[in-house]
């Protein structure tokens, strides 16, 4: 991938520069699924980490969980989930606005003091369209726009996965980008376009 194409992955509609990817292991727990959609999730999150070669745990230290799934029907099931409003501030003002986009789903991030990631709970509405979308594709799709914060516009137009045969994959660009950025001597956060730079150096092969 060219620099421009990865910079254009993180560069917002705002036109910020924000990277980030997680620091610590990922500890997911899923509600509203059933237990052979559970195994697929968390078969999802290990390919994913193992690919980014990140840790996964059973628990958080100081969040218990913090990849956090929530799978329903409609925005308005959210506010009546016990102590979802001590996590998700203006929870109630946040589900008016995606109601009225008729949103079918959402990420919300949190991130620790150096800016990296230490938490994310994805939200789906399962309406006719997600339910048409297989729970391999639909899990390895949200745990892949989930293991980076990536631009707002990152995957409008184009998605992170691909169709080879009849299996759905990770697009080969997207996850040697996913495999760079989790370098060790990566930072965790950046701010600025010249990351991308970095990042176009350790997936460009040695000439």
């Amino acid at each position: 991938m060219r620099p421009d194409e990865i910079e254009a992955l993180f560069r917002r509609e705002s036109g910020d520069y924000a990277f980030a990817r997680w620091g610590r292991p990922i500890a997911p727990v899923v509600f509203g699924v059933t237990d052979d959609t559970l195994g697929v999730i968390k078969g999802a999150i290990d390919a994913v980490c193992q690919l980014a070669g990140h840790d996964t745990a059973e628990t958080d230290t100081e969040l218990g969980a913090n990849f956090m799934w929530f799978f329903f029907n409609d925005w308005a099931e959210l506010p009546e989930v016990p102590s979802l409003d001590r996590m998700i501030p203006d929870l109630g003002p946040l589900v008016a606005r995606l109601q009225a986009v008729d949103a079918n789903q959402y990420r919300i991030f949190r991130f620790d003091e150096h800016g990296a990631i230490k938490a994310c709970f994805v939200f789906l509405r399962m309406d006719d369209a997600l339910a048409a979308v297989s729970a391999d594709t639909l899990a390895l799709s949200q745990v892949v726009q989930s293991v980076l914060l990536w631009s707002d516009l990152a995957f409008r137009d184009r998605s992170p996965l691909a169709v080879a045969g009849d299996t759905t994959v990770l697009r080969p660009d997207i996850a040697a980008l996913i495999r760079a950025a989790y370098d060790p001597v990566m930072p965790v956060a950046a701010d600025d376009g010249s990351h991308a730079l970095r990042l176009s150096a350790r997936i460009t092969p040695a000439q």
